[in-house]
């Protein structure tokens, strides 16, 4: 069973979520996720009794009632239901700057990418209501902007590593298809993520469209090499630096924000025992259902995460900015 995770706009949610503009990126992620579950899990209270005593917090739902399966027999559950009827954008196409950003994650399987970023792409156009985006950034499990030599205090400051670099014949596998994006005017530029002077030059012998976009992560600690300055500019790529966190959704999040518990959103059936071992690096084993033989049960793999923005172009203000995320659940 797929699982389509969603936080709607967070620009709707309230300062909650907002993210300060020092936070990680898989700060933002897991609060909006999960503000996003409680809105629509727990039913709205005037927060008092008759007396004027605060009540206790009311209990969650049962995760059918907000929840959506697709009706047309594919086993496709939306957390929330998906509600596509109305724009999130109130302008025409040409006043936005729509800039998507893709995250692989450790242990999906490489040969589902194609499908995957098609999904994802489609996921965006159907809640931003567009028929293109601007730039679509890509980035690739294991990858990190480090510099040893020159920074080596980085290390220590990036999280843990779940998975290592993949092979080049993949990334290029997977560059195919945002390619064939392009040419069908879905995307108008394309960009890659935590790639330094020799990774980008292997890649650039390899592509057909070059990339418009290399976004790095310099963790407030490091200068741009030199040798990559002077090869984006003779290759005409723009460096960006960001705040992305290289590990958007680490191992348990995910299990955290479906499962049972207090602030989990109760899609997840209890597992056997407190803290069982997961099966792979980034998949988690559910086996028992609780006692009241509520939740999904299986192992889940998150597939990949893709954040969205849409900046009014005149204004540079944000509309509209939100993620989708996509996990498997195998019996």
């Amino acid at each position: 069973m797929k699982l389509i995770l969603s936080t709607s706009n967070l620009l709707d949610a309230g300062s909650s979520i907002r993210r300060d503009p020092t936070q990680k990126s898989n700060a933002e992620l897991v609060s909006s996720f999960r503000a996003n579950f409680a809105a629509h899990s727990h039913p709205q209270t005037n927060g008092s009794s008759s007396n004027g005593v605060s009540k206790q917090p009311p209990s969650r739902t049962n995760y059918k009632a907000w929840t959506h399966m697709a009706p047309d027999g594919r086993q496709e559950l939306e957390c929330p239901k998906l509600d596509f009827e109305h724009s999130a954008l109130q302008e025409e196409r040409e006043q936005y700057d729509i800039t998507v950003k893709l995250f692989y994650l450790p242990g999906a399987p490489t040969e589902n990418r194609a499908t995957q970023t098609k999904e994802a792409v489609k996921l965006v156009l159907k809640e931003l209501h567009m028929p293109s985006i601007d730039l679509l950034i890509i980035s690739f499990p294991g990858i990190y902007f480090d510099e040893e030599e020159d920074c080596p205090d980085k290390i220590s400051t990036r999280g843990p590593v779940e998975a290592e670099p993949e092979p080049l014949e993949s990334q290029i596998e997977t560059w195919k298809t945002l390619e064939a994006l392009h040419e069908e005017g879905v995307v108008k530029k394309l960009g890659i993520a935590e790639f330094g002077h020799d990774r980008l030059v292997s890649f650039l012998e390899r592509t057909t469209i070059r990339p418009s976009v290399d976004q790095i992560n310099l963790r407030d600690c490091c200068s741009v090499p030199k040798k990559l300055l002077v090869l984006a500019k003779s290759r005409g790529i723009e460096l960006l630096v960001h705040n992305d966190s290289s590990n958007v959704l680490p191992r348990g999040t995910l299990r955290e924000l479906l499962g049972p518990g207090d602030e989990g959103a109760g899609v997840l059936a209890e597992p056997t025992k407190t803290g069982e071992k997961r099966k792979s690096l980034h998949g988690e084993q559910v086996k028992n259902g609780d006692a009241d033989g509520e939740g999904l049960k299986g192992e889940v793999q998150p597939l990949w995460v893709v954040k969205y923005t849409a900046v009014v172009k005149n204004r540079g203000v944000v509309e509209n900015k939100g993620y989708f995320a996509v996990a498997e659940l195998s019996g």
